[in-house]
């Protein structure tokens, strides 16, 4: 057995007991212990790693530790790619799958034009397999998913309400310049298509056919959507994203 100094920086410190919350801590590792079965060992699932330096080079998630390695350990960088670095296989596309406790951050995101796969039934096997033949990024509250091995990109959501979930994930992936509103059915991940006032007005309520007049249709589900108080929430969601970001530089 060997063991190993470690320090982990910015949000993955939330994983952490406090007594090894910012600040190094030397820890017994298993025999031939990876720097990835370690990180999880200690607590912080290995996808919300960015990059991982072991005594001051830059190292991958196989690297097998030895006596009095010094790990330092650090999440996204807002300003600094580092994919190259530690990410074998970049996503080039922003798509989701996200568990069952988020249905809110879902319609958010489809009603930003995110694809995002949800169902209040999914399984963490079936989230897993999900995210591996579709290449989806994995939206979680819970670290134990985000922990199983075929999972290689994922977020653990912080925030409680819908809302701030929404403003977290477009501040921590840089989403704010890919938002494409009522592109994505809310219902059913389809994609939408504007459609005449005239061709949906007998299924709108009357204050609906009052007060708007965009509408779009989903082909799967057949259903209509407008920019009403769904929007707005979205719209105050984004104000909120594009604030300054408060870092802390521990």
């Amino acid at each position: 057995m060997v063991t190993a100094t470690f320090r982990f920086y910015e949000e993955l410190n939330d994983f952490l007991p406090p007594d090894r919350r910012r600040k190094e801590f030397t820890t017994p590792c298993a025999r031939a212990a990876t720097t990835k079965h370690m990180i999880e060992a200690i607590g912080v699932p290995h996808t919300e790693v960015e990059l991982i330096l072991v005594n001051g080079e830059s190292s991958n998630f196989d690297r097998l530790l030895e006596e009095g390695d010094r790990v330092a350990v650090y999440p996204k960088f807002e300003f600094l790619d580092v994919s190259e670095l530690l990410r074998a296989h970049p996503l080039r596309e922003m798509r989701f799958v996200a568990d069952a406790h988020l249905g809110g951050l879902a319609r958010f995101l489809r009603m930003a034009g995110f694809d995002t796969l949800y169902d209040n039934n999914y399984m963490d096997g079936d989230i897993e397999q999900t995210s591996i033949v579709e290449n989806r990024i994995v939206l979680t509250r819970d670290r134990e998913l985000l922990k199983r091995r075929g999972i290689t990109h994922g977020c653990y959501v912080h925030a409680i309400r819908s809302e701030e979930q929404f403003r977290e994930i477009v501040r921590r992936l840089d989403l704010a310049g890919s938002i494409k509103p009522f592109s994505l059915c809310l219902k059913c991940n389809a994609p939408l298509h504007q459609v005449d006032k005239d061709e949906v007005v007998d299924r709108l309520p009357p204050s609906v056919r009052e007060h708007h007049n965009e509408f779009c249709l989903c082909d799967v589900c057949q259903g209509v959507f407008w920019k009403g108080s769904h929007w707005q929430r979205m719209r105050a969601a984004l104000a909120g994203a594009a604030a300054p970001p408060v870092i802390n530089r521990s």
